[in-house]
């Protein structure tokens, strides 16, 4: 018998390929590589919320603090408890995540096997690409339609080795939105043996017109999954809790596989105060509104390209040839403004940059004017 030494040998080959997630740069990071100070850097880059954790989930947090040397509550009883109230469903119909990126990936792990395939959309959440290679799945990768989903072309796609589908509504990174009745007609479509996962991430940040109630749709289609998170109008990104909505058809099996305990004691009492915090969630959501104008009105006084955004973020071309996404970022760096390079995604020309507060935004403007000049010679 021969022997294989080193670890290039390990795993399956399909998990060797995976490149990794490429989170946003942290602050101190920043600071460190460039010599700044860290109060002075502007981070808007991993689409947070400017507001923070809101003061009622601080205070249920220092509240549960007393109780962290007990393992957290498996089964999340209250969280359900208050999320099967807030969306008219049964507790049995909820999977809490460690995060919605944890829903996501236990989708993929419950729901597909070795050599069957999923289907996402060009340009969607690059969490769903990794989700696939996780399991050794197929990938159908399906052209988007100016920057977002093709409900049709991905109806198409479907094939008889096709057990998921990815729809992320609002889309990241490119902030596109499909209509409710648009995903309605989709669901209809699709084969009852194939499950639908639809991300919500930043579903609050829709405005009173585009809004629908994706839980009614549950109820309707046994294959349907409804993923949703506590990162983003919430404001409890470092906390990761999330969860989905789904039929116990689906619940059961993604139960089966969840990491007990995966949502920690505290994550669990702040989204619980952050749920009912309704003032708190208006407040974050006109800011967004005003932000989004803000950015509108200066990428359009500079004569910049940008897809018209239904998210917390918002997608911006700065340059023509394939290396202008780069060279911008590492302009902006060096001013102390963290954005989000997204030539991960086949976008090199393009920057996401995430909403904050008004003069967060003015910052990075004036930021964008100087690197955009220096680009430019």
């Amino acid at each position: 018998m021969s022997k294989q030494s080193g670890p290039t040998h390990f795993g399956p080959t399909y998990v060797r390929a995976i490149a990794p997630y490429q989170a946003g740069k942290p602050i101190s990071e920043v600071a460190r590589e460039f010599g700044l100070d860290e109060a002075s850097i502007v981070k808007l880059a991993s689409n947070e919320n400017p507001f923070g954790v809101p003061e009622s989930a601080q205070q249920a947090m220092a509240k549960a603090a007393a109780e962290l040397g007990r393992y957290p509550d498996a089964n999340g009883f209250d969280l359900k408890q208050a999320l099967a109230k807030r969306y008219d469903v049964p507790m049995e119909w909820i999977t809490l995540g460690n995060g919605s990126n944890d829903i996501l990936e236990i989708a993929a792990h419950a729901f597909v096997e070795r050599n069957q395939a999923i289907v996402y959309s060009q340009y969607s959440f690059a969490v769903y690409a990794l989700a696939t290679q996780g399991v050794g799945a197929r990938h159908i990768v399906v052209p988007a339609k100016n920057h977002g989903h093709d409900l049709d072309a991905m109806a198409a796609a479907i094939d008889a080795e096709t057990r998921l589908v990815f729809i992320a509504n609002p889309n990241n990174p490119t902030g596109t939105f499909v209509s409710g009745p648009e995903i309605e007609a989709f669901l209809a479509k699709v084969p009852a043996n194939v499950v639908v996962v639809l991300d919500e991430a930043y579903n609050e940040f829709l405005s009173h017109e585009d809004q629908y109630e994706s839980a009614e749709w549950v109820r309707k289609y046994p294959n349907l999954l409804v993923s949703r998170t506590f990162s983003k109008a919430y404001g409890l990104a470092g906390l990761r809790v999330g969860f989905g909505l789904a039929q116990p058809a689906l619940t059961d099996l993604m139960n089966r596989i969840r990491q007990p305990f995966n949502v920690n004691s505290l994550a669990q009492a702040a989204a619980i105060a952050a749920l009912n915090d309704s003032a708190f969630l208006e407040k974050s959501a006109a800011n967004n509104a005003a932000g989004y104008r803000q950015f509108v009105e200066a990428f359009e006084q500079m004569g910049l390209e940008y897809v018209p955004s239904h998210g917390n973020f918002i997608l911006v071309k700065v340059g023509n040839d394939l290396a202008a996404g780069a060279r911008v970022n590492l302009a902006l760096l060096k001013q102390g403004v963290i954005v989000r390079p997204v030539g991960n995604y086949g976008l090199p020309e393009w920057l996401r940059i995430s909403i904050g507060l008004p003069q967060e935004n003015a910052v990075l403007i004036t930021a964008l004017q100087k690197a955009l000049a220096e680009d430019r010679g």
